[in-house]
């Protein structure tokens, strides 16, 4: 039986760490890609779920700064397999008015991926029900040093004081301006670290590690997990 949520207690924003679909490729003696292949139908079907439920933003960490280091082959098995989700799911976003939004240095991906992201993302901008928000190329050391060095330009030339610079200026020059701070951090594989991921977003995220390989995370888990989140008591550090 499915695990029942309350819908008026769900995540305005939930962030995703996807980790493990190497691991369960190579615990299928498989080649690394299919572990990836497998990954993009857990995807959908987390998507699919959060748009069930009310999920207002999912945020998936699907392409990190340090990936860049993986061999030639993967990243461009990656890449493809990006290019592919980009169109696969069009349909899909437009039927449940899902936009998609990226975040990162979407300037390093090639070229061909670029313009597919690009025409996703202009097809759905008018959808309203919810941001599926793509962390692409992205890092979270990198974003902050980008902030600072805008913000710094700004004090330097003059157009803003020094004294005005806040916690709401430094959010409103991070990739994720306008998006809510999420509410609930999920890392699959049961590796316990953040692993450079929306490091200032997440301050007062509640945090959940599941053992499970993000391959084999299922509709089900997830429910369990927005149920935990539902039966945490969130202070924000008042007592």
């Amino acid at each position: 039986m499915e695990t029942a949520v309350d819908v008026k207690n769900v995540p305005t924003h939930v962030a995703i760490i996807m980790d493990g679909n190497g691991r369960w490729a190579k615990q299928r003696l498989m080649n690394r890609v299919r572990g990836h292949e497998q990954g993009a139908k857990t995807v959908r079907e987390i998507v699919t779920v959060c748009r069930e439920i009310g999920v207002q933003y999912l945020t998936l960490y699907a392409f990190s700064t340090e990936n860049w280091q993986r061999s030639p082959a993967e990243v461009s098995a990656l890449m493809h397999l990006l290019k592919k989700f980009l169109v696969s799911e069009r349909d899909l976003m437009m039927k449940n008015q899902i936009r998609l939004n990226a975040i990162g240095q979407i300037g390093r991906l090639p070229e061909d991926v670029q313009s597919e992201l690009a025409h996703t993302m202009d097809m759905t901008r008018e959808n309203s029900a919810m941001v599926l928000n793509l962390a692409l190329s992205y890092g979270s050391r990198a974003e902050l040093t980008r902030m600072v060095k805008r913000i710094a330009a700004k004090v330097r030339d003059g157009s803003i004081d020094v004294d005005a610079v806040s916690e709401d200026m430094i959010s409103d020059h991070l990739y994720t301006r306008l998006i809510p701070d999420p509410d609930l951090l999920i890392r699959t594989s049961g590796e316990m670290r953040i692993s450079n991921f929306l490091l200032w977003q997440i301050a007062y995220s509640e945090l959940f590690i599941t053992q499970t390989l993000w391959p084999d995370f299922t509709r089900d888990e997830f429910l369990q997990i927005i149920r935990n989140y539902q039966l945490r008591d969130r202070r924000f550090g008042r007592v």
